[in-house]
């Protein structure tokens, strides 16, 4: 059966080169959520007066891959405890943030991280937002694939292919083949 996640954790070709190597998902595209403005652009959002996030729409078979498996993947690939900011890439633009598109997903959301809470996973609080899904707009097309298209550019490589190796070493399982 087909759903849809929306998962913002700081810049989203992070995110899309992760899922995009997951069993069970069927597409992934990046673009911008929880603001203001209608049809933000790039330049607009990255001005952090939008009130957007970057973020991916994820559609998965949820036959082959749960709610659940992409939370605790992406609690895995970016910090949940740092507000508004992931390493370098500061602003309200880089939160971290579940955006909910039925309440079976809120109640999967809010478990995994009182779970994570719970166990003490890491060192700091989790400031992820757990909020409605709003209108999600898809970005530039030169943002789509980014990672795949230009796996040499210097942030890619220094932070989007670490993340990418370490979705390839902990959940292995979940690679498509």
């Amino acid at each position: 059966m087909k759903e849809i996640a929306t998962l913002a954790g700081g810049c989203f070709w992070c995110l899309e080169a992760v899922y995009d190597r997951m069993k069970g998902v069927e597409s992934v595209e990046s673009g911008y959520i929880g603001g203001k403005t209608p049809n933000p652009t790039y330049e607009a959002v990255c001005t952090g007066r939008t009130g957007h996030a970057e973020a991916v729409q994820i559609t998965f078979d949820s036959k082959v891959v749960s709610c659940r498996e992409l939370l605790e993947v992406f609690f895995a690939i970016h910090d949940p405890t740092t507000l508004n900011r992931q390493g370098h890439d500061v602003g309200t633009q880089y939160r971290s943030a579940i955006f909910y598109h039925s309440p079976e997903q809120k109640v999967v959301a809010e478990d995994v991280i009182a779970a994570l809470t719970k166990d003490k996973v890491f060192d700091d609080p989790i400031v992820t937002e757990v909020v409605p899904a709003t209108t999600f707009y898809v970005a530039e097309d030169y943002h789509q694939e980014y990672f795949a298209r230009n796996p040499t550019q210097g942030y890619c490589m220094a932070v989007v292919n670490p993340k990418v190796a370490k979705f390839r070493k902990l959940f292995a399982e979940k690679l498509k083949t």
